[in-house]
């Protein structure tokens, strides 16, 4: 099968084309996946430059994303035939092949029956961005109708899911984007404010917002001075989770402690990472609620661009360049 090898560290370039044999199951409780698409997360250009889990087990296939059609599964296997369409987040971070790929294995515990009214190509887009929103918003700050919210980044792969979900849940939604484009798609998705970070204080524009008090919720996924400065717009009490590390000085801290702010941090990986089995069996539970949140009309997945399996260095520069609308998606055929 034709896979995506990553041979070293380093640039886009290190990123091979191969024929590699196809998988075998490592176990009868897996099935096996014909890839339709894998997505394209930031996350895969961090592995690149710095195999930071695994850095020990190269050449790998990265990708964590993927969706496709079941065509082998274990003779354990309950909860798949072959035929079925699935997604899922799985591999990808040096432990177990991912999702650049031909085909793929995954635990039948971690795949979920794709969205009915979106194509394989769409629902590759979905998993880690889907996952992590979920977790951040519902598990971690449990948002809650009628709490104010800021989300940054807003347009982007997590940001614009983040904005859905958010008005789903009922609150009311501030975003940060870049332009004017940006702006209209996320007011479409339901943000209320919208502030261009590039023209206005993020953090004035939230006070004048909220009377002075400051949001109930920041969602950030930018990480560093915007971050810190983010501290400023929650209000006394409020809740800051963010998907990155943050460099808190002392004086960062006090201050989060003086207004009585509840720090919270998202890795969605976590569960992969540290094999928690039922943890990722919770995150699999996610991605069928959020199917059914799709095929209801609630939620959807803007998929900024469609690239070959041999254009993968090309997705990695786009995701690396920055500003970014929606998700980019590989496909196989």
């Amino acid at each position: 099968m034709k896979a995506i090898l990553m041979t070293a560290a380093g640039s886009p370039d290190v990123l091979q084309p191969r024929e590699i044999p196809l998988p075998e199951l490592p176990s009868e409780h897996y099935v096996r996946v014909k890839l339709a698409a894998a997505g394209i997360n930031p996350l895969d250009t961090k592995l690149r430059t710095k195999p930071a889990y695994y850095p020990d087990k190269l050449p790998a296939i990265l990708g964590c994303d993927g969706a496709g059609i079941v065509d082998v599964i274990g003779t354990a296997v309950t909860r798949f035939t072959v035929g079925d369409a699935v997604y899922f987040c799985n591999g990808g971070i040096g432990d177990e092949p991912g999702c650049y790929a031909e085909y793929t294995n995954v635990h039948e515990d971690y795949c979920a029956f794709k969205p009915a009214n979106l194509s394989l190509h769409e629902s590759a887009a979905l998993p880690l961005v889907l996952i992590t929103v979920w977790e951040a918003l519902i598990e971690r700050v449990n948002l809650q109708a009628k709490q104010t919210i800021l989300i940054h980044a807003a347009a982007g792969g997590v940001g614009h899911i983040a904005v859905q979900l958010a008005h789903h849940l009922g609150a009311h939604v501030a975003v940060t984007v870049s332009d004017d484009k940006k702006a209209g798609l996320v007011q479409g998705l339901g943000a209320e404010k919208i502030i261009n970070y590039r023209e206005q204080d993020f953090v004035r524009e939230v006070l004048v917002w909220t009377a002075d008090k400051g949001v109930d919720v920041i969602f950030d996924t930018v990480g560093g001075e915007v971050f810190l400065r983010s501290l400023n717009a929650a209000r006394i009490g409020g809740k800051v989770v963010s998907l990155l590390s943050t460099p808190l000085s002392l004086a960062d801290t006090q201050l989060a402690r003086l207004r009585n702010l509840s720090l919270c941090y998202e890795l969605m990986l976590t569960p992969q990472i540290m094999h928690l089995h039922d943890e990722r069996i919770r995150q699999r539970k996610i991605l069928e609620q959020g199917a059914q949140l799709i095929e209801t009309g609630k939620l959807g997945v803007l998929v900024n661009r469609m690239l070959p399996l041999k254009d993968v260095a090309q997705a990695h520069r786009l995701i690396e360049q920055g500003g970014v609308t929606g998700k980019v998606v590989l496909v196989m055929d």
